[in-house]
């Protein structure tokens, strides 16, 4: 199975006045515009993802509405998971993964650092082995889901999306 493991994009400061509670949150006209272009660029290289699974915070399905667009998925499909909720213990969503039958491809929408948490167990690592910048884009391969065995296919971040869509 490919886990595309996404960030959430830009959101409002915490220190901004009108900034709402945490889970409401939202992505700022910035953070939309990045994450369209990251999306767009990444939906160009994949084959759409079997499912979209995010955290149900705001800018989290902000983003996975934004790669819905981009892949061609209806945003009424995006799945809702606690599991991947700031906090939330990584092996739990794997073994929420795992329970899916015949899944060889998702793609999954939260926080940091919890997704780093996610990538690091995915692959067997003991501690965080990568730090996804907002609208970053990890690939694991996960031969299977538990207990993990996955590799690092590819990480991306948005300044790399940016620099190949100017093509410098």
């Amino acid at each position: 199975m490919l886990l595309y493991i996404v960030r959430h994009g830009i959101a409002i400061d915490r220190e901004d006045p009108k900034c709402p509670s945490d889970p409401e949150r939202y992505l700022t006209p910035g953070g939309i515009k990045r994450t369209r272009e990251i999306a767009r660029r990444i939906a160009s290289l994949i084959e759409a993802p079997k499912v979209l699974i995010s955290s149900p915070y705001v800018r989290a399905m902000q983003t996975a509405e934004i790669f819905a667009d981009a892949v061609d998925i209806a945003k009424s499909k995006i799945e809702k998971t606690d599991q991947l909720l700031p906090g939330a213990e990584p092996g739990a969503f794997l073994r929420e993964l795992g329970r899916r039958k015949s899944l060889d491809s998702a793609m999954c929408f939260g926080h940091a650092p919890q997704l780093d948490e996610l990538i690091a167990t995915a692959l067997g690592a003991k501690k965080n082995l990568t730090e996804l910048k907002k609208a970053g884009v990890a690939c694991v391969e996960l031969a299977h889901v538990q207990p993990s065995g996955g590799k690092l296919v590819w990480l991306v971040t948005p300044r790399a999306v940016r620099k190949l869509s100017k093509g410098k």
